[in-house]
C-alpha cells in the first residue's frame, strides 16, 4: 500500500513539473516577444532596439540546452536597456506606450514565479527520488530525472518597482 502511494505521489509530482514547465515556457516566451515587439516599435534609441532585438530573438529561438544562457541574456539586456526609469518614461510617452511598458513590466514580474514553482516541483520530485525505497522498486519507472531550470531573472529596476 506504501508503495503503490508513493508511486502515485511521484507520478503527480512529475505531472506537476510537466505543467510548471509549460507555465514557465510561456512566461518566458511572452517575455522575449514584448521585448522583440519594443525592440521593433521605435521608441527605443537604434543601439538600445539592436540589443533587445537580438536578445530577444535568440530566446525565442534557443534549442533546450541552450535555452537558460539565451534567458539570461535577455534578461541582461532588459537591464541594459531599462535599467534607468527615464527609458521607461520614454516608452509610456508615446501612444500605446503605457500598455506595453505594464505588459512589460508584467511579463518580467511573471518569470521568476514561474521558474521557482517550477523549481520547487523539481526540488521535491528530486527529495522523494532520493528514498532508498523508491530507488530500489524503481518507482519512478523510466521517467527522466527532473532538472532545475536555472537562469538569470533579475527584473530591472526601473520595471520591477511598476505596480500592475
Amino acid at each position: 500500500m506504501y508503495l503503490s502511494w508513493t508511486a502515485g505521489r511521484l507520478d503527480r509530482l512529475h505531472a506537476r513539473i510537466d505543467a510548471a514547465r509549460a507555465a514557465l515556457d510561456a512566461q518566458l516566451l511572452r517575455r522575449a516577444s514584448v521585448a522583440q515587439e519594443l525592440a521593433t516599435s521605435g521608441v527605443l534609441d537604434p543601439a538600445a532596439s539592436i540589443v533587445l532585438y537580438e536578445a530577444a530573438h535568440d530566446a525565442r529561438q534557443a534549442e533546450e540546452e541552450h535555452r537558460e544562457v539565451a534567458e539570461s541574456e535577455l534578461s541582461a539586456a532588459l537591464r541594459a536597456v531599462f535599467g534607468e526609469s527615464e527609458q521607461v518614461e520614454v516608452v509610456r510617452a508615446v501612444p500605446g506606450g503605457e500598455d506595453a511598458a505594464d505588459e512589460l513590466a508584467q511579463a518580467v514580474r511573471r518569470v521568476p514565479m514561474a521558474r521557482r514553482f517550477h523549481n520547487d516541483a523539481v526540488r521535491a520530485a528530486r527529495a522523494l527520488r532520493r528514498h532508498r525505497k523508491v530507488r530500489w522498486f524503481r518507482l519512478a519507472g523510466h521517467a527522466p530525472f527532473p532538472l532545475a531550470f536555472e537562469m538569470d531573472d533579475e527584473p530591472p529596476t526601473a520595471l520591477a518597482d511598476r505596480p500592475a
